[in-house]
């Protein structure tokens, strides 16, 4: 366990809130432990600790954050999320391996659905070489949450989204049982439609898809 991550549980241990740490957990369906402290305070308290101990040495990153994501709290977990996006500018290509470590850990919504469109997206907008090779791993993955980070890893690129590879990574998933592939194939198609609205209802009147993944996408197109 690296220091670093042995000392923000100990600062967030200071501000446990053992009743809402409860309900909490109950909204994520008991999966997580949680301090209890709510995403406003998380934030106020993030930023104190961060100007106190700064961010881990560049070195030090990966350990770091699979050490926060050893603590059970669910608190943990999105500080690992926020110090990588911090660091941003300082990623490299090896810096996916983090990512990708997050996403495959602990998975749950809550964090995937950050990692996918934010860090994911931003990753692959600097590093545009990697995008078909591993984001192609991951659709072709028998990782569900890896399955999803692929379809959603456009959800913010708008007029960048490259629309062969959308579709693609949906056809192969449009027969998926599994709940979070459908609402990720809504969710995208429906982001992308505020762009193309044009290209959503074509693809939708052409290829089968689910009807929860077809009624996100035409959510805001059709009465």
């Amino acid at each position: 366990m690296h220091y670093y991550a042995n000392t923000l549980a100990a600062f967030y241990e200071k501000h446990r809130h053992p009743i809402q740490a409860e309900s909490m957990s109950k909204y994520m369906r008991n999966h997580f432990d949680f301090f209890g402290i709510r995403h406003p305070d998380r934030r106020k308290l993030d930023r104190a600790f961060i100007k106190q101990h700064g961010l881990p040495e560049l070195d030090d990153t990966e350990q770091v954050i699979e050490s926060l994501f050893e603590l059970p709290q669910r608190e943990c977990h999105y500080f690992a999320m926020e110090i990588m996006k911090k660091m941003e500018k300082n990623w490299t290509e090896n810096s996916l391996r983090s990512i990708e470590f997050m996403i495959t850990n602990r998975s749950w919504w809550d964090t995937v659905d950050y990692l996918s469109s934010n860090l994911s997206g931003s990753f692959f907008k600097k590093f545009p070489a990697l995008i078909t090779e591993k984001t192609g791993n991951w659709n072709k993955s028998n990782n569900i949450w890896l399955q999803r980070s692929s379809i959603l890893f456009q959800l913010k690129y708008k007029e960048s989204t490259n629309t062969e590879l959308l579709e693609k990574y949906i056809l192969r998933h449009q027969h998926s049982k599994e709940f979070f592939i459908r609402k990720a194939i809504g969710w995208v198609l429906r982001e992308y439609a505020k762009t193309n609205p044009t290209w959503v209802v074509q693809f939708c009147e052409k290829v089968e898809l689910s009807n929860l993944s077809r009624k996100e996408a035409l959510k805001h197109l059709k009465s």
